[in-house]
């Protein structure tokens, strides 16, 4: 009852309507924009034939008919230039509302994710970790402590005793003796004699040798 007394309020346009009702408008000029264009190329056949028939007055009403549509047309033409910048603009304004919408939405989300984690918890988180990080080192520092007889070792004790093990095995090493390598006889050339030493002298015969025998038993008569 009240929408048929007072009317129906109006809706406000969407970007999406515009353009669809932008489009619709460019579509109809266009069309318009074609009729015109027909009715041009009429008109100049109209005065081709007129002319031919010698009607001069004709010819002249005809091109006369073609220049008012040509009007129309340049009309035409601004008109849908002026629609294509209102689409243009009506497209940068959409774009720059849907990122401004995009970015009140992170800046929105963000806000939820800070009040969600304060500061406080934040740090009581914090002192949680450090405590058990804390509790994790003295325990394994309670498992690693020597318990029984190995906890009555002295480490001094024992690094000592190492570097005399170290010393002695040291000492044992200078006291070897050096090892000479075997010399290896290189092999004969053929077709050579091999040489004897210089030093070595030769053996004496048997008959040398009762020869000299003799001579001592007369010496010793």
């Amino acid at each position: 009852m009240f929408n048929r007394i007072f009317g129906r309020p109006k809706q406000e346009p969407t970007p999406l309507s515009t353009l669809d009702k932008l489009n619709e408008t460019l579509e109809m000029l266009e069309k318009k924009e074609g009729v015109l264009q027909k009715r041009i190329a009429a008109e100049i056949e109209k005065a081709k034939e007129f002319t031919r028939a010698k009607n001069k007055r004709a010819a002249i009403q005809c091109l006369k008919r073609k220049r008012l549509y040509e009007v129309q047309v340049e009309q035409l033409g601004n008109f849908q230039l002026r629609i294509h910048d209102q689409m243009i603009m009506l497209e940068g304004a959409k774009a720059t509302t849907e990122t401004v919408d995009a970015l009140r939405t992170s800046a929105a989300a963000m806000k939820a994710m800070q009040k969600a984690t304060n500061i406080d918890d934040v740090d009581k988180t914090m002192d949680e970790i450090n405590e058990q990080t804390e509790n994790m080192k003295q325990i394994q520092e309670a498992l690693s402590t020597p318990i029984g007889a190995a906890a009555d070792f002295d480490e001094d004790e024992l690094e000592a005793e190492l570097e005399e093990l170290e010393g002695a095995e040291l000492e044992e090493q200078l006291m070897q003796p050096a090892t000479i390598a075997p010399t290896t006889k290189l092999p004969p050339i053929p077709g050579k004699q091999p040489t004897q030493p210089a030093s070595q002298k030769a053996t004496p015969s048997s008959a040398e040798e009762d020869e000299l025998a003799a001579l001592q038993a007369e010496m010793a008569l």
